[in-house]
């Protein structure tokens, strides 16, 4: 198999750097690869939340009664803040709103942050607001998924990295 020079990157705003998290703050990832692929023009950068018209700071949320991402996708889970505010509607529009770009700008890939209820595709929060991890993906990675999108958390960017390779 030729390796894929082509293909884009969808890549989680706060890991390439950019202050878009709940709490105000970044995650950025330092690897080579990443600054490859900036070089090559090949990274598109999304926050899903901020595309969706949420702000920064905002309060955290997870995906409720540990649903996951494909369940609030089929309207059966909700996405919740620690509030108890329901934010499902707009986190149902950050997952469309990541799948069209991906679309619009020929990304194949995505490397998103882990654990939250739009990006995670590795694991989530159960809901509970206590820091309990379960494995699933978040809204945004699972309709990715289903759009035929390679998802890798940013765990994975090895793997990532094997896989344009192939």
């Amino acid at each position: 198999m030729q390796a894929d020079t082509q293909s884009k990157i969808l890549v989680s705003a706060c890991l390439m750097g950019h202050a878009v998290r709940y709490d105000g703050r970044a995650k950025p990832l330092h690897h080579p690869a990443i600054a490859r692929w900036r070089a090559e023009g090949r990274l598109v950068t999304i926050c899903p939340e901020m595309s969706a018209g949420m702000t920064v700071p905002r309060p955290p949320a997870e995906i409720a009664e540990a649903a996951s991402g494909e369940e609030v996708l089929a309207g059966k889970g909700r996405v919740v803040e620690l509030t108890g505010a329901d934010v499902t509607e707009e986190f149902l529009r950050a997952a469309k709103n990541a799948v069209a770009l991906a679309r619009q700008t020929g990304c194949h890939y995505a490397l998103l942050i882990d654990g939250s209820p739009s990006c995670g595709s590795g694991f989530i929060y159960d809901g509970t607001f206590s820091g309990r991890k379960q494995a699933g993906n978040g809204m945004t990675a699972a309709a990715l998924k289903a759009a035929g999108v390679e998802v890798f958390s940013d765990r994975e960017i090895e793997l990532l990295i094997e896989r344009i390779a192939q």
